[in-house]
This record gives structure tokens, C-alpha cells and sequence, in this order.
């Protein structure tokens, strides 16, 4: 069975190496696919304008894709317009592979307090209404696929959040803010057993750690461990949202960073793979 990976940047890379190591071929689509390493086979494609080349045994496709551009219009052509050529390759080929769509956490916009994967989606900026545009279109058109909608992530080679610890250089932000996160080898690995090791998965699973924080508890977390300054103490937090992960962890998916502690430790410990 091939895997089809639709978009290869750091986290796509990360998934198709794990699901190369899990003994499947994988075949990754990105604009320059030299630069992946040779347990993917490579096409380069510009999803954005091209559909793609499906191999007919494909029986998985991971549609994980990254905009060039950080606004609606760079989202619309990677999300709208690169899913839409994607999922008309897979009708021309015939091939009914289970499919994974990875959105944002971002479709929830603003919500405050707990939310969980039937809490209300109501984007706040553009961008998060392309995300959630894109996956109505993956889920009218393959109502049996799965969204997994991933809060930030972080991992090898993310390290601006260490180096602002490091230096003390935080911006300034007048409202004290949880954070939800994700580390990009438990974002893989997610992708990895959704596909591969749940029979009847549900439509939607946010991909959280087990630990939403406000932001100045990790930062001083980090310049602890840097021997960066201590950074300035905040207001209590009120209005921001925290995310539960009990859907995924109810699959038997468990954490190898459950919480940004095990996951900040191994990037400074240097542990990870760093891709192009």
C-alpha cells in the first residue's frame, strides 16, 4: 500500500518518514521535492495549480499542506484551490484511499473556556475561514475523511520561543494568554495512527497536548533552563480558550511530549529530526 502525502513540508516530512519506517511506501508531493529525503519518493507538484499523480494502490492520502503566504489570499490558493486539485485526482484515479485533512485550531476563532471537537467553529480572521472552508470541501466530497485540527506546533528547529526566553526580548502583549500546543513529532505521530491503527475513526480530533498554559509559565520554564530573565509576571487569565484532547487519547494514542516540559527539554537536549 502507498501512502500519498500531499504537502511535504516539516510535519509532512516527519509523517512520511514514520510511515516509511512503519514499512509502507510513501510518496510526497511538494514544489521542490529533491530536497526530501530518500525514504519518500518524490514529485515535484504545485498543488496549487497541478493535480497530482495518484500511484493506484494508494490507500491512505494525508493532505497537510502549508501556505507560502500567511493571508487569505496565499490560504485560499494552498487550502482551497491545492485540496480541490488533490481530491480531483483522486476521482480520476479511481482510488478510494482513507483521507486525513490537517487544519488549525484556528477555526474556533475566539471561544473562551473548554472546547472540545463539538464546541462551536466561529473563525475570527480570514485565514481561519479558509481552514474551515477547505475542510467542508474535503468532507462534502469525502464525507469518510478525517479532519485533525492541530493547535500550535513546535519541535526541532522551532525555537523562537527559546531564544525570546533566552534573551528576555518577549513582546509585549496587554492580555495575559493561554497557549495550546502541539509538538511536531506528537502531531506525526497522530497522523500516522489515525490512518493506520483506528478502524472507525471519528470526523473530527484536535491534535493538543495534555497541558494548555499561559505563556509566561513557559517562558519561564525556558529561561530557567537558558539562564535567561525571569519574565515579568502577569495578570490572572480570563477569556482565553484551552483545548481537551480526550477524543484522540480515547483512540489509545498516547504523548511522547504530553506536556510542553517533556517537549522543551528534548529540543534543548538537541533530540528530534530537523527537516528542509
Amino acid at each position: 500500500m502507498t501512502v500519498l502525502l500531499a504537502g511535504c513540508g516539516d510535519l509532512g516530512t516527519e509523517t512520511g518518514l514514520r510511515f516509511a519506517e512503519a514499512g509502507h511506501r510513501v510518496v510526497g508531493l511538494r514544489r521542490s521535492a529533491e530536497r526530501l529525503p530518500g525514504a519518500i519518493t518524490g514529485h515535484s507538484v504545485d498543488l496549487t495549480h497541478q493535480r497530482p499523480p495518484v500511484p493506484e494502490d494508494t490507500g491512505i492520502v494525508v493532505i497537510v499542506l502549508t501556505a507560502d503566504r500567511r493571508n487569505a489570499e496565499g490560504y485560499r490558493r494552498t487550502y482551497l484551490d491545492g485540496t480541490r486539485n488533490v481530491l480531483d485526482a483522486l476521482d480520476r484515479s479511481g482510488t478510494s484511499p482513507r483521507i486525513l485533512f490537517v487544519s488549525s485550531t484556528a477555526v474556533y476563532g475566539n471561544a473562551a473556556g473548554w472546547l472540545d471537537e463539538d464546541s462551536p467553529t466561529e473563525p475570527a480572521s480570514e485565514t481561519g475561514q479558509v481552514l474551515l472552508e477547505a475542510e467542508h470541501a474535503v468532507r462534502e466530497r469525502r464525507p469518510d475523511a478525517v479532519v485533525l485540527r492541530l493547535a500550535g506546533l513546535y519541535g526541532p528547529g522551532r525555537t523562537s520561543l527559546i531564544d525570546q526566553a533566552r534573551t528576555g526580548q518577549v513582546p509585549n502583549s496587554p492580555v495575559p494568554r493561554y497557549t495550546n500546543r502541539i509538538h511536531r513529532d506528537d502531531a506525526a505521530a497522530a497522523i500516522v495512527h489515525l490512518t493506520t491503527d483506528v478502524p472507525n475513526p471519528e470526523p473530527v480530533y484536535l491534535g493538543v497536548d495534555d497541558h494548555p498554559v499561559e505563556r509566561t509559565e513557559v517562558l519561564r520554564f525556558l529561561a530557567e533552563r537558558t539562564g535567561g530573565p525571569p519574565p515579568a509576571t502577569d495578570h490572572p487569565v480570563s477569556g482565553d480558550k484551552r483545548f481537551r484532547n480526550d477524543r484522540l487519547r480515547s483512540t489509545g494514542f498516547r504523548f511522547a511530549h504530553p506536556t510542553y516540559r517533556e517537549g522543551y527539554r528534548a529540543i534543548l537536549a538537541g533530540r528530534g529530526r530537523r527537516h528542509p
